[in-house]
């Protein structure tokens, strides 16, 4: 079943996203482009869009190994109920770094840009922790 992307030119807040469920995408949806990923982006403007607008990515750096991890699993929670997995890596035993793509269609999809709305609220809570933002370009 081919599933049309009917919002990719209207450029949604994170609220409206986070409010959304993340659909299965076997294949057969064009991606979103990169011109409608850097719109998209203003929802979540602490993720980051790569060069070749596959990707969206998070940095965040918590205190500690524990809270990172208390972190990844509350992210791994939200992503295994929306069924739609990010990428997501501990290095420096306290730096979490989620990326996203649909795999399927080789690029970003609508369901990307509702994870990582719904990661961001995750990251929002987590402040408590003293986690700080990072963009991808100040890695150690």
């Amino acid at each position: 079943m081919v599933r049309k992307e009917p919002h990719c030119d209207v450029i949604p807040n994170a609220g409206d996203l986070a409010a959304k469920r993340c659909v299965p995408c076997e294949g057969g949806v064009p991606a979103i482009t990169t011109e409608q990923a850097a719109g998209w982006m203003r929802a979540i403007p602490a993720w980051r869009l790569d060069d070749n607008g596959k990707w969206i990515r998070r940095r965040c750096v918590y205190p500690n190994f524990v809270s990172a991890i208390r972190v990844l699993n509350q992210v791994a929670d939200v992503a295994e109920s929306e069924q739609h997995h990010p990428d997501l890596a501990v290095t420096g035993y306290r730096n979490l770094e989620i990326a996203l793509t649909t795999h399927a269609i080789g690029g970003l999809s609508e369901n990307d840009f509702v994870l990582a709305a719904k990661i961001e609220a995750i990251l929002i809570d987590s402040e408590g922790l003293s986690a700080s933002s990072t963009s991808t370009d100040d890695r150690p």
